[in-house]
């Protein structure tokens, strides 16, 4: 499925609209470029998660944790500074497991044998400088949009 967004709003208010629909335990890989969207779009996410905590990229500290609604939390994670994910790999495989953790990771490529096959992967583009491409692929998306 490829959706347009052309503003940040629209960004978040996607993620938002699949973040209502989320129970736990699903698994989210964002791919784009450095200010593609992955981190405003991880923001809509927790709204829809009833999250009313100011998200963050986790760039620098490699993960942020955040509680939820419903008993559950996001976890996201950014491995964009990251070669070698190391004991990383071991955590991130034990809340992309979790039934009550919804699971965003951004830069994947240094953990992918980590992440479950069942996941979501939301690819961004930017056509413009505003506007976004959204490709959405994985589990059952066209049921959460």
């Amino acid at each position: 499925m490829i959706i347009e967004v052309k503003s940040e709003a629209e960004m978040k208010a996607l993620a938002e609209k699949i973040g209502t629909q989320l129970k736990g335990g699903e698994v989210f890989e964002l791919i784009g470029d450095i200010g593609a969207g992955k981190t405003t779009f991880t923001k809509g996410l927790a709204r829809g998660l009833a999250i009313d905590d100011d998200v963050q990229s986790p760039s620098f500290t490699i993960s942020r944790m955040y509680e939820a609604r419903d008993g559950l939390q996001l976890a996201h994670y950014d491995f964009y500074r990251l070669d070698d994910p190391g004991i990383m790999t071991n955590e991130l495989a034990e809340f992309a497991n979790d039934a009550t953790t919804v699971t965003v990771v951004e830069w994947a490529d240094v953990v992918e044998g980590v992440l479950p096959k069942d996941r979501m992967r939301i690819r961004i583009t930017t056509p413009t400088e505003t506007s976004r491409t959204v490709e959405i692929t994985g589990f059952a998306n066209e049921e959460r949009l």
